[in-house]
């Protein structure tokens, strides 16, 4: 399902003129997305495509100029926990809002169970706080945290 958008109608640049489709974003699209943002040692390439298949829900944001410029995916068992996770825009499209919006539509797609409730976290870099704070997250005094664990 597509979502047209338009930056020029809310005052941004053009740089956010195109549209959001309901989809994860291929392991290709991923991976070029990653390294514009210099997080290439994030991802192992080895699971990336099983990873993304893991995805409970994705979105991407497209335009006609240059394809695929932004994305963000959701993990958890979709129930009762789901996890905001790899929201990537690509720099030259920075500052447009696209991000926003990505993970705006990302949480339309997360609808509970009927009669339950549905916990959605995410970590945030410290430049991307006002911005999830202003989607409703906040941190009411919680700690993010993480471990990795080798095979």
């Amino acid at each position: 399902m597509e979502h047209r958008t338009n930056a020029l109608a809310n005052g941004a640049s053009g740089a956010g003129s195109g549209r959001i489709v309901d989809r994860v974003a291929t392991p290709a699209e991923h991976a070029a997305l990653a390294a514009a943002v210099g997080w290439e040692g994030h991802f192992d390439d080895a699971v990336r495509a099983a990873s993304l298949d893991a995805s409970i829900a994705g979105v991407v944001f497209e335009n006609d100029e240059d394809g695929v410029v932004g994305m963000a995916r959701a993990v958890g068992d979709g129930m009762q926990y789901a996890y905001v996770q790899d929201v990537i825009v690509h720099p030259g499209h920075e500052g447009a809002g696209i991000g926003t919006r990505l993970v705006e539509r990302l949480l339309t797609l997360l609808r509970p169970h009927p009669g339950t409730e549905l916990f959605v976290g995410l970590f945030a870099s410290p430049e991307a706080e006002g911005v999830y704070e202003s989607l409703g997250f906040t941190s009411s005094g919680s700690l993010g945290m993480h471990r990795s664990i080798s095979a």
